[in-house]
């Protein structure tokens, strides 16, 4: 049996960002880009001003204050999208607008709150530095130098800058189409009607919807029954997939045939079995280069087991430099007990309290409990040989509402 780790580990080097794709800018959220970027020119473009108020020779007013203020003519205006300038004549100033351009000669802008303008004078009482308040040319990025590194996450402050550059395409790493397989002739899809001793299948809307939120495409086949020849059809057409997940079937029952199945369709097996609660029935291996994952049919287990297990690999597969979910450190707010023997995974909400994380586990934690994956947050690792944990203890807590990632496993060490 495999720790969580050591399974990882096997997992991970399976799962490596897939090929390009050209898409349309707006389209292109959440994803990550397959090469760098470089700034196709200076980004200002041209000298400007940051705020409303008066372009000036910065030397022109030196000593200037309110006991001695320093007069200037006012010399036109600067306005943003304005016409080109001619340069600002000694002893003068120019009305500017935020994003307006400097006009030749001028190096400083002064606040219109800081001046009194009065028919063609603009009175000055106190002297600028040279600079202030003008963004000068290129002094973002200069054209040719990275804008962005290959493996950046498009969210909207680069999807903003790739605009700002002119780019109406990028080339990104594309979504990952994950075939979902559920198993077992008791499931039926929503709109069956129901028979008896049949449940809906759950584990497809749940899994697909894990896919989703990772950024994979889910591609949801028709439940198969406890068959083992149907099974291995509906495996070599899932294997046109870049993942193909299973639910069901891989534990020792006389009617558990996915891993037949698996080695009829050629997949090379790599473990079965992982030192985890909920979850330990699960099977791992790979056709080619598609990694493909048994899941536990218990509607937890294969919610849990692919938060933990599989969803670092997609995220891979899309090119994520940081795969991982961040592990952090909790305080218990009550008691929890459970049973020695594996590494369990409580689900638990979380709260900041005076600073610390405190996570309470909810109270229903069985690996057929649906509510208990309903409005969690974090997932406390607790540990095998341990029956007790005490209230304020502090224990590791993984968080599922949090995208910052790790790029390294959190379970090394």
């Amino acid at each position: 049996m495999r720790s969580i780790r050591d399974a990882l580990a096997s997992m991970m080097p399976a799962f490596q960002p897939l090929g390009v794709e050209r898409l349309p800018l707006a389209l292109a959220l959440g994803r990550f880009l397959a090469a760098a970027v470089p700034a196709r020119e200076d980004s200002p473009a041209f000298d400007n001003s940051a705020m409303d108020g008066y372009a000036v020779r910065a030397g022109e007013l030196l000593g200037a204050s309110p006991a001695h203020p320093v007069a200037l003519a006012l010399h036109g205006e600067s306005r943003a999208g304005g016409p080109e300038l001619a340069s600002l004549p000694p002893g003068a100033a120019m009305r500017i607008f935020t994003g307006a351009r400097m006009p030749p000669g001028a190096d400083a802008v002064v606040m219109q709150e800081d001046v009194r303008a009065e028919g063609g004078e603009v009175e000055f009482r106190r002297s600028p530095a040279r600079g202030e308040q003008v963004r000068l040319r290129a002094s973002d990025v200069a054209a040719g130098a990275v804008l962005l590194p290959a493996r950046s996450l498009l969210g909207p402050g680069e999807v903003g800058l790739l605009a700002a550059q002119g780019l109406s395409t990028v080339t990104v790493h594309r979504r990952p189409r994950v075939a979902i397989l559920g198993t077992g002739d008791e499931l039926r899809d929503l709109h069956e009607p129901a028979r008896p001793g049949s449940i809906v299948n759950s584990n497809a809307y749940a899994l697909a919807a894990q896919v989703q939120q990772a950024g994979g495409e889910p591609v949801v086949l028709p439940n198969v029954g406890d068959e083992l020849e149907a099974t291995v059809r509906a495996l070599e057409g899932a294997l046109d997939c870049d993942l193909v997940l299973t639910c069901g079937g891989v534990s020792v029952g006389a009617y558990d045939l996915v891993k037949q199945a698996f080695a009829r369709v050629g997949v090379e097996a790599d473990f079965w079995k992982v030192n985890i609660k909920p979850g330990k029935p699960l099977t791992f291996g790979r056709r080619g280069k598609t990694p493909v994952v048994g899941l536990p049919g218990n509607p937890v287990s294969a919610m849990v087991t692919f938060e933990v297990l599989v969803r670092p690999g997609l995220r891979a597969l899309l090119g994520d430099p940081r795969p991982y979910r961040r592990r952090m450190p909790a305080v218990l707010a009550v008691e929890h007990r459970h049973e020695t023997g594996r590494v369990e995974l409580a689900r638990a909400t979380v709260a900041m309290r005076d600073g610390a994380l405190l996570a309470t586990p909810l109270a229903l934690q069985g690996s057929g409990s649906l509510p208990s994956m309903v409005g969690v947050d974090a997932l406390l690792v607790l540990d095998e040989k341990r029956e007790a944990f005490r209230a304020g203890e502090v224990v590791p807590a993984f968080l599922l509402r949090d995208e910052t990632g790790s790029e390294g496993s959190p379970w090394e060490g």
